[in-house]
């Protein structure tokens, strides 16, 4: 299992759920959010808070994995 591509594929799918403009909803494998923890991109998944702040930089990878892992050739053009 590639674990880096995962990360990817879940940060990028948490732009899904982002609202209060840097704050997305935690329903991914704790694993996976602990790991983006480490790499800076979000906030301590652990607590009681239902969603995580994702930092500048997260929200800037997260943008750019969403567009190149999900945009329709459409939008590209």
């Amino acid at each position: 299992m590639n674990t880096e591509r995962i990360d990817q594929a879940v940060l990028a799918l948490l732009q899904l759920g982002l609202h209060d403009s840097n704050r997305s909803w935690k329903g991914f494998d704790w694993a996976v959010m602990e790991r983006l923890h480490a790499k800076g991109f979000i906030s301590s998944p652990v607590g009681k808070a239902k969603s995580v702040v994702l930092t500048d930089e997260g929200l800037q990878e997260s943008d750019r994995l969403f567009r190149l892992l999900f945009e329709s050739d459409e939008q590209k053009s």
